[in-house]
């Protein structure tokens, strides 16, 4: 399985491919960021980054991508950035019919690290390891790219299978017209 995995932001957004699966050792396939000028106007730094997304999943043809899911956090103009950059990443991947899941941070590095709390620098060391890397990958938006694809190849499948049963057990409560 290949995996984009994108760690959104305004000014730096994340990519990295992870080629493995379960039981089977991971590859780097690439990593990087996307980045835009923050004196540019939002919709033109939206566009960059639409056009970014695209061009990695057009050069790297992934088989899934796995998006850091928006939190909580107090700063909210952080948080519309990276929701805003979230959907243009959704959109690139449905457009082409690759399936999209969502990670929280604490899901991601706990599948990487063993612990929801771990911090950059421990998930960024353990990338390094999985990965078999000479150097960890720099700026920590990479290193998180990545292990938002372990953490997919890891717990994608199960996540999946989750989600699918429960959106079955809801259909299946659905009376016709809408009642319920």
């Amino acid at each position: 399985m290949r995996v984009l995995g994108i760690d959104p932001g305004l000014t730096r957004c994340g990519v990295g491919v992870v080629d493995g699966g379960i039981g089977r050792p991971l590859s780097m396939v690439d990593v990087g960021v996307i980045r835009t000028n923050t004196d540019l106007p939002i919709e033109e730094r939206l566009l960059l980054i639409s056009r970014g997304i695209e061009a990695w999943i057009e050069a790297t043809s992934p088989d899934a991508v796995a998006v850091e899911r928006v939190f909580a956090q107090a700063n909210v103009t952080t948080v519309m950035g990276t929701a805003q950059v979230s959907g243009l990443a959704l959109v690139a991947a449905a457009a082409r019919g690759i399936p999209v899941t969502m990670h929280t941070p604490s899901e991601v590095k706990a599948a990487v690290t063993g612990s929801g709390r771990a911090d950059k620098a421990q998930v960024g060391a353990m990338v390094t390891r999985l990965l078999r890397l000479d150097a960890m990958p720099k700026p920590a938006d990479a290193a998180d790219s990545l292990a938002l694809a372990i953490c997919h190849i890891w717990r994608g499948p199960a996540t999946n299978r989750i989600q699918a049963a429960v959106a079955a057990q809801a259909a299946s409560m659905r009376i016709p017209g809408g009642a319920r």
